[in-house]
């Protein structure tokens, strides 16, 4: 793998993220670069290809206290964005997602009769496992955290009566067409309930964020904070459906299906590229 793929870059940022946890931000670029094994200028060229700002500006980003100031001065109220159509099967705040449902019947059959290619991509937050029907993407994950078969199986599972075949050149396009923020696809695999919390996510823009409770608000089930909770956590299309805006009230990072240190890379690389 060369310097220059996302996904080393990501690998890097990983790595990164662990020091600062023990470190905090206020280690220097020569001692973080140490740590990283390169040099300082090295480090900085990595950075600044990966998210475009210093590596000093990025660890302002990455501590903890981050989730919590975007809570309180990037906090979207997801009830205005859905009552002024910002979402739904059109173009949404990121301007190149469109969308459609699979039927309650469908979903009812398990994926039964559904032709699902995949295949393995690299991404800006490390390898990814692609998954697309004939109508766009049905499913995102990533394997860092928890190994390439694992990955696999967590995924294949969702829809046990799918046929899945392995197929990366046919869905490559629109996979990298959707890492460049081009426009794209997307089939959502769910259940009704599902969907609409799958939905109230689509809603929140780059940079922003918004609560658990928010969206179980948003969605007409005030009272359904678990069941949102865990209707963000099986979102099969991560980052393109993006569950790692979601927050508790308190302003904590909540879970991650793919793991908690790629939430904050995610929420950091997002903040960054749009100045907040």
């Amino acid at each position: 793998m060369n310097d220059l793929s996302p996904s080393y870059h990501y690998q890097v940022i990983g790595r990164a993220l662990q020091v600062i946890d023990a470190e905090g931000p206020s280690l220097g670029l020569e001692d973080l670069a140490a740590r990283m094994q390169m040099s300082p200028a090295h480090f900085q060229r990595l950075f600044s290809q990966w998210v475009g700002v210093s590596p000093k500006r990025y660890q302002q980003y990455l501590v903890l206290g981050h989730a919590r100031r975007l809570l309180a001065e990037r906090h979207t109220t997801l009830g205005t964005a859905l009552a002024a159509g910002l979402s739904g099967p059109g173009r949404l705040h990121d301007l190149f997602l469109t969308w459609e449902a699979m039927s309650p019947g469908d979903y009812a059959r398990g994926g039964a009769g559904l032709a699902i290619r995949r295949g393995w991509f690299e991404s800006p937050f490390g390898p990814a496992l692609a998954m697309a029907t004939d109508r766009g993407i049905c499913g995102l994950g990533f394997a860092e955290a928890i190994g390439d078969p694992a990955a696999l199986e967590d995924m294949l599972r969702r829809w046990p009566k799918a046929e899945f075949v392995e197929d990366p050149d046919t869905i490559r396009p629109m996979v990298e067409a959707a890492f460049r923020g081009e426009a794209t696809r997307l089939h959502l695999l769910g259940g009704p309930f599902q969907i609409k919390v799958w939905e109230a996510l689509l809603a929140i823009p780059s940079g922003h964020v918004t609560t658990y409770a928010d969206i179980a608000g948003a969605i007409g089930h005030p009272q359904a904070h678990r069941a949102v909770g865990t209707a963000v956590g099986r979102n099969p299309i991560s980052f393109l459906i993006p569950c790692h805006r979601a927050l508790r009230r308190d302003g904590g990072l909540g879970g991650y299906h793919w793991g908690l240190p790629r939430k904050r890379a995610m929420l950091a690389w997002e903040a960054a590229r749009t100045g907040l």
